[in-house]
């Protein structure tokens, strides 16, 4: 049973593509989604194995498999005892009239962060207003500067400016605890107030599938610098400036030499995970071409707390 609870914030500096393979659909290699909300996710087996290969890189072999599980086929040895789960959707960056572009959330994002975030121990002071699905209006800070002539333009779609006093809050609290605290991200968690907005549901989740980066790829012949044949494919990513969450379960370590290591406890095991002091991450495909860097905050409950 899971005794201690983190949260891993993933803020996208380049594009990511978390791919599932191929699709039938328009575009040939599309992004993890959600079966039911139809939502961008980075499924938690992917996220296992990038954290896994950094705790090796850092700390070697034997602390990266106390805390995830041996190799495959020693996998009946101990199970680990860190489970990272889903990298779900927080807030997704949209053209805008003015302000250049918009970090938009909902409130069925916002609820299910709240819940996951009350359940992994955390303290939350804010709450989510109420928006109907089919609503023309969208919740801004009072400060915000996305609003013309009190209409929000995202990409081509008009929403009635509603300043709300909770979307200040919430951006507030989003800019102090789950933004990057380093100082090249000074900025734009200043930004973060003026440009956030939250939508109604529908047209949130329409905007994640319609107004994503899809981009062409193609593969050169050698000899003539044309494209090979059956080499030109696309290929969907998460834009920058997406903001990600992914809570961090841990119990108490089940290796044989976890005490000799330290890790004698899940307080121990987040400790350690802690004091990693984790920066930059590769997730996803297309590393070789620049693609899914992703600025990394690790949270505590007692962090909040204290903020």
């Amino acid at each position: 049973m899971f005794e201690k609870a983190a949260m891993l914030f993933l803020y996208c500096e380049t594009p990511v593509h978390a791919g599932t393979g191929t699709s039938l659909s328009i575009v040939d290699l599309p992004i993890q989604r959600e079966r039911i909300t139809g939502l961008p996710i980075v499924q938690a087996s992917s996220l296992k194995g990038v954290l896994r290969a950094e705790v090796e890189r850092l700390k070697g072999k034997q602390i990266a498999e106390t805390l995830f599980g041996p190799e495959t086929q020693r996998a009946s040895e101990h199970a680990g005892c860190v489970s990272p789960h889903d990298a779900r959707l927080l807030l997704f960056p949209i053209r805008s009239l003015v302000g250049v572009f918009a970090w938009a959330t909902c409130p069925l994002v916002l609820e299910r962060f709240k819940r996951e975030m009350i359940a992994a121990g955390f303290s939350v002071n804010w709450s989510v207003p109420s928006l109907p699905t089919n609503s023309p209006q969208a919740f801004v800070a009072e400060s915000s500067e996305i609003i013309a002539d009190a209409t929000i333009v995202l990409e081509e779609f008009a929403f009635k400016a509603q300043p709300s006093q909770e979307a200040k809050n919430i951006a507030d609290w989003l800019a102090t605890n789950a933004f990057p605290q380093s100082n090249e991200y000074e900025t734009f968690r200043d930004w973060l107030p003026k440009r956030f907005v939250i939508l109604p549901d529908d047209a949130f989740r329409d905007f994640t599938q319609l107004a994503t980066e899809v981009i062409a790829r193609i593969r050169l012949k050698t000899e003539t610098k044309t494209v090979a044949e059956g080499a030109l494919w696309t290929e969907e990513h998460l834009p920058s400036e997406t903001l990600l969450y992914a809570p961090i379960f841990v119990s108490k370590p089940l290796a044989p030499n976890a005490n000799q290591l330290g890790l004698t406890d899940s307080d121990a095991v987040l400790r350690e995970l802690g004091g990693l002091q984790l920066d930059r991450l590769q997730i996803g495909g297309d590393e070789t071409v620049g693609r899914g860097i992703v600025k990394v905050r690790f949270v505590r409950p007692e962090d909040v707390q204290k903020s």
